[in-house]
């Protein structure tokens, strides 16, 4: 079993994601905010309620839990994804300017 204790931000992610399972759906975007808007999702680089994450997303409806966490993953801040536009391994995109690919 895994210490949460050590990992408050997964604690955190776990939490949501057990009450969505346990909600009942079809649900909209506003009815989990009214619900669990407060609860916290914590990041390496800074913290935010759930409520700001899906209200990113207007009033949207979500036909199941799966539907409901994929999008609250996607809506979160910049700061989840750590370091803002890193990669050690792929090219960059296109319009960005980085240096050339190395090959070893």
């Amino acid at each position: 079993m895994i210490d949460w204790g050590a990992y408050s931000d997964m604690r955190s992610l776990a939490a949501i994601n057990d009450r969505i399972e346990a909600h009942t759906f079809p649900a909209t975007a506003s009815e989990l905010i009214a619900e669990y808007g407060e609860m916290m999702l914590e990041f390496p680089s800074g913290d935010e309620t759930f409520g700001d994450a899906l209200g990113r997303l207007g009033d949207t409806t979500f036909e199941n839990a799966e539907d409901a966490r994929l999008s609250m993953y996607a809506a979160v801040s910049k700061n989840a994804i750590g370091r803002a536009n890193y990669s050690d391994r792929d090219a960059p995109s296109i319009g960005e300017h980085a240096p050339e690919q190395v090959s070893f």
